[in-house]
């Protein structure tokens, strides 16, 4: 309510602010509405106005964290999508006999994860993120461009093809951090996170 007010307030005033402060207002808001991600039906959206009278350098930093974040977050989802359907790696984790069948789904299973499995696991993302997944050779056409010298087949794209498939990436890493968000809250919850499969009678069975 308070939010509300304020916005009101805030609003109230700009109205009756000098035209060229409004214009400056509106180019500062503006600026950014041509950018990949700003699309129907909100378009260019900063809420917390992080972006404000901020300039291109500044975007792209945050455009690649939120790319990035959006791409841990797709694993993140699509591995508890796995291991949630019963699927585990075959063997051992250790020489102790810990199978990975052993490990729980989600946050429960960290600790089932021995100490120094965890430091192995965080050792090899360190060593991804100051090595591979980064713009090594300077090469990067755009914010989270990590080819580093290799094609992959995207340079046959046209321009619009290429600005298609950044868009649906994007989008997709947007809805894998509030999917992620959403599971890790239900798992805290003790619920199943996956809704729709108990609507529709196949309830998930985890072991939290």
């Amino acid at each position: 309510m308070k939010l509300a007010l304020l916005s009101l307030l805030t609003a109230s005033a700009a109205a009756f602010a000098p035209s060229t402060q409004k214009s400056t207002s509106v180019t500062a808001l503006n600026a950014f509405d041509s950018e990949l991600g700003a699309q129907e039906p909100l378009g260019f959206w900063d809420p917390l106005n992080l972006v404000y009278e901020q300039d291109q350098e500044r975007f792209d930093r945050l455009r690649y964290v939120e790319l990035k974040h959006g791409r841990i977050a797709m694993l993140a989802v699509s591995g508890h999508i796995y291991t949630s359907a019963g699927n585990r790696l075959a063997g051992d984790i250790d020489y102790s006999g810990t199978s990975f069948a052993d490990i729980k789904v989600g946050i429960a299973g960290l600790s089932d994860i021995p100490p120094a499995g965890l430091l192995q696991i965080i050792a090899f993302i360190g060593f991804l993120e100051l090595n591979v997944m980064k713009d090594v050779k300077g090469t990067g056409e755009f914010p989270g461009d990590f080819r580093n010298g290799f094609d992959f087949g995207w340079d046959k794209y046209t321009e619009e093809e290429k600005m298609k498939k950044r868009a649906i990436e994007l989008n997709n890493g947007r809805a894998a951090q509030m999917g992620i968000l959403g599971l890790m809250v239900h798992e805290q919850l003790g619920q199943d996170p996956y809704v729709i499969n108990s609507l529709l009678g196949y309830p998930t069975v985890l072991n939290f």
